[in-house]
């Protein structure tokens, strides 16, 4: 993780509260047939702060 907030923080500034979305790693949904389609909508929340949906195209 440490590798990961370096490298992002030379391509621009953090500030307290960024968040780097990674994704996951390789295979995760694949076994299970799960994939993103268009018009999913994928929602993320963080107690205290909100809400971010986004629907997939």
């Amino acid at each position: 993780m440490p590798a990961l907030v370096s490298c992002s923080s030379r391509q621009t500034t953090l500030e307290p509260g960024d968040v780097i979305s990674t994704g996951t790693r390789a295979g995760v949904g694949h076994r299970q047939g799960l994939f993103l389609r268009s018009g999913t909508q994928v929602r993320i929340e963080i107690e205290g702060i909100g809400s971010l949906a986004n629907t997939c195209a």
